[in-house]
């Protein structure tokens, strides 16, 4: 009766079960510490049988990432182009916050995902469904770049030790980089920055993405093409 009951408690191996199981686990112990053996050992079966359902560890890396992207609030309809737009980006930026591995992992890819592809074509019909110009799109796609997908690559790196206050600039620093150190010594800093680190990320975030669509929108109101630039 208990081998009886043991068996039915026991869930089958399945694709899904083991891409979720995976991104799971890189929650809890990143993603330098994914392992076929170690996701093996969280579903309580021997590595061979993961095998069956991802051919190797690229192949679970590519479907940990669709699941990611997956988890994005699709878009709205009914709403204008760019209040749809920007709650897209906002959705898979909260995304990739509550993942924070997954950024690594998409652009280590060789080529997009199918689901990353499925939410770029998603991105392009938002920006038509709103009267933009193929030309235009193609333009506004290049401009955002990896921040469709809730993430940048950030300037600096200035992340503050866990519980210390921001470093002062050593003075030989600030007399050769003036203008940094005027900068870095001005602006408020949040110690739980993840994104701009030692900044407000989610203001540094927005206040870009808001740029950009607003600039996108003037050029589109303008009727703007690429012939002759």
């Amino acid at each position: 009766m208990a081998r009886q009951s043991e068996t039915t408690r026991r869930v089958p191996l399945s694709r899904d079960r083991v891409l979720r199981a995976g991104v799971t686990l890189a929650d809890e112990v990143g993603i330098e510490s994914l392992s076929m053996r170690r996701l093996a050992q969280r579903l309580g079966v021997v590595p061979m049988a993961l095998y069956k359902h991802v051919a190797n560890k690229e192949e679970l890396l590519d479907g940990m990432v669709d699941v990611v992207v997956g988890e994005v609030d699709p878009p709205v309809h009914g709403s204008n182009w760019k209040s749809a737009v920007r709650q897209r980006i906002l959705s898979a930026r909260e995304t990739l916050l509550r993942h924070r591995w997954a950024y690594r992992v998409i652009e280590s890819r060789s080529s997009p995902t199918p689901v990353v592809l499925a939410y770029m074509d998603s991105m392009i019909g938002m920006f038509r469904a709103g009267g933009f110009s193929v030309d235009l799109t193609h333009h506004v796609m290049h401009a955002l770049g990896s921040r469709m997908l809730g993430f940048t690559r950030e300037l600096f790196d200035d992340s503050p030790s866990p519980g210390s206050a921001p470093a002062a600039v050593p003075p030989e620093v600030a007399e050769r980089y003036p203008h940094i150190a005027e900068m870095a010594m001005s602006r408020d800093h949040d110690r739980a920055s993840t994104v701009g680190a030692g900044c407000d990320d989610r203001f540094e975030f927005e206040f870009a993405l808001d740029l950009l669509l607003d600039g996108f929108d003037r050029l589109h109101r303008q009727g703007w093409t690429s012939s002759g630039h």
